[in-house]
């Protein structure tokens, strides 16, 4: 199937039936927003985070809507950063994006999430406007071991090793995040001591440094980050590591939840941290 015909059929749910089954809410205002809106405040942003419910189905239809105005209107400055994609697999997603190697050695090699055809018309659509998908996310073999050794473990990599993370040692984020991560977890006892939390720090700060390494690079670069709600939510996680990697950098935050009633939002719920609050009918069915 030709490129264009990919990115057509994953586009026609958002032409047709999806603009009825979500709405876009701007938390300054606390009024409805376009994604027009969303996307023409990147004229004075730099990062644009979608934290997303990774089986939402029509989620991903509008993560590809968005990117897809972002390259018309950045063509020359788009790019795509995904946590799907792990720092030590750039160099197979390069040859990819570059037509050296097929998508099976892709998906094999670059050790591809189960659902990558949800993430399929974004790398594609990159691709065929020769844009970079940045590999974003920490290698899982070292934040397991930051789950079972601590975060100090990973000194005792070698300096090849070390490459393809942040500059050690790793801010663990304390207050708002430690707290929130904590509840999420069910409180202390549930949590197994520090480790846990000092994993998910590595996965956020080594996104984050992805993100800032491009920039440094590429500096009118307009990014488009996707990773799950949770890693950027209230412009925590990822997205507060970032400003340590990148002081300067202007973000846009988009948190995006699937719920039963889209039409009616609830303001006690949603910090103003989030730029934008994308609520999408929970009832449709999820891709996996």
């Amino acid at each position: 199937m030709k490129i264009a015909s990919i990115l057509l059929l994953y586009l026609l749910p958002f032409i047709g039936v999806a603009q009825v089954n979500y709405k876009i809410y701007n938390t300054n205002t606390q009024k409805t927003a376009t994604l027009d809106e969303v996307v023409a405040e990147m004229n004075k942003a730099d990062v644009l985070f979608y934290g997303e419910e990774h089986n939402d189905s029509l989620g991903h239809t509008i993560e590809l809507a968005i990117f897809d105005m972002l390259v018309k209107k950045y063509p020359q400055n788009a790019a795509l950063s995904l946590e799907m994609f792990e720092t030590d697999t750039q160099p197979v997603v390069n040859e990819y994006l570059n037509n050296l190697i097929r998508e099976k050695n892709l998906l094999t090699d670059a050790r591809a999430w189960s659902n990558y055809k949800d993430y399929k018309p974004l790398v594609e659509l990159a691709k065929q406007h020769q844009l970079p998908v940045i590999a974003a996310n920490a290698p899982s073999k070292y934040t397991n071991r930051v789950t079972r050794l601590g975060l100090g473990s990973l000194h005792e990599l070698d300096s090849k090793a070390k490459e393809w993370l942040p500059p050690l040692p790793i801010d663990t984020a304390a207050g708002a995040y430690y707290n929130k991560f904590v509840k999420t977890m069910g409180g202390h006892a549930s949590m197994g001591g520090m480790k846990i939390y000092q994993s998910q720090n590595l996965w956020d700060a080594t996104m984050a440094w992805s993100i800032a390494k491009h920039l440094k690079v590429n500096p009118r670069s307009k990014i488009m980050h996707i990773n799950g709600g949770f890693h950027s939510e209230d412009q925590l996680g990822a997205a507060a590591q970032l400003k340590k990697y990148a002081p300067k950098a202007r973000i846009i935050n988009i948190a995006a939840y699937a719920v039963a009633d889209y039409n009616n939002i609830n303001w006690n719920s949603y910090s103003k941290s989030n730029n934008y609050i994308i609520l999408t009918n929970g009832n449709l069915s999820k891709s996996f």
